[in-house]
Formats: C-alpha cells, structure tokens, sequence
C-alpha cells in the first residue's frame, strides 16, 4: 500500500487567505501575520499534520537545513499545524532549530481556509502541503505530497524562479 497523496485546492494565481496567528521561533511565542510577512518578499507557508512525529519532523529538518538559501532569496518560510502554542514553542526548537517559525492554527480555521484538512482524519488536522504566496498576496507554486521530501527542493525552486 502506497502513502495516501495530499492534496492542494488552492491553485497557481488564487488569492492565499490572509491571517494571523500564534507562532514561535526559537522557543518563544510572537504573532505571525501573512500581511506583514509579504510586505518584505514572498513567503512558503507549509501545513504539516503534526509536530514530533516522524515525517513532519524530518520536514522541519529540512526546512532548517534550507534556510539561508530561503534568506538569500528574501523569502520567509513559516509552518502551519494545529498543534497548541506551547507544544510548537518545543518543536520550533528541537525540530526547527531555531531557523525559522511554526504557527499554532487553533481550531483549525487557516487549515480550513486553505481546504488542506487531512482527509483521512476527520477533524482540523492538515494535509501536507507547501505554497509559495507571492508579495501581491497570490499562490505562486504549490507542492502537494505526503513524503516530505520533495516540499523544500520545490519550493526554492519556486523561490529562485519568483526572484528572476
């Protein structure tokens, strides 16, 4: 049985939905807000299920490990799961690194907005999915993939081709 694929229903060109929300970076808790986040460069907003589980784990590695190439292309990169703030204040450590910040989706509502609620458990836990927002406020690139290798490598790409 292979992985279950995930899935995106915003597409290249749609409007990303603007919010706020709790994040954390380094252990310590701020607001993140899309707005302000696209007045300095493009940001890659990835949902992930769940932190400290294996995949969404690794992801973070991964996205830690890309972050200075992300910088060099003047993008933000921020993850998005429904987990609480303190759980993420840990996870933006330990997984994260300190590179760069989680946000907590309570309730659910941005998954939602996004349409990336994992399909196979009812709920607000999200899909794996990686978007590329544009400073206009519009979808620029879209990986969608339970494997969570593949979500860095593409959304540089996308970084690096925005940036031309």
């Amino acid at each position: 049985m292979s992985a279950p694929c995930a899935h995106a229903t915003l597409s290249v060109g749609a409007a990303a939905p603007d919010f706020s929300a709790e994040a954390a970076v380094g252990g310590q808790a701020f607001k993140f807000r899309l707005a302000e986040a696209l007045k300095q460069g493009p940001v890659v907003l990835y949902f992930y299920p769940k932190a400290f589980t294996s995949g969404c784990t690794v992801e973070a590695h991964q996205f830690a490990e890309a972050t200075d190439r992300f910088k060099a292309l003047n993008t933000t990169v921020i993850g998005m799961s429904n987990d609480d703030i303190d759980t993420l204040k840990k996870f933006s450590v330990e997984a994260c690194r300190n590179k760069f910040a989680v946000a907590a989706d309570a309730g659910g509502k941005v998954i939602k907005t996004y349409d990336v609620a994992l399909k196979l458990v009812p709920g607000t836990m999200a899909d794996r999915v990686s978007y590329l927002i544009a400073p206009d406020g519009r979808i620029a690139a879209v990986h969608a993939s339970m494997n969570p290798d593949g979500h860095i490598d593409a959304m540089l790409k996308a970084a690096e081709k925005f940036k031309k």
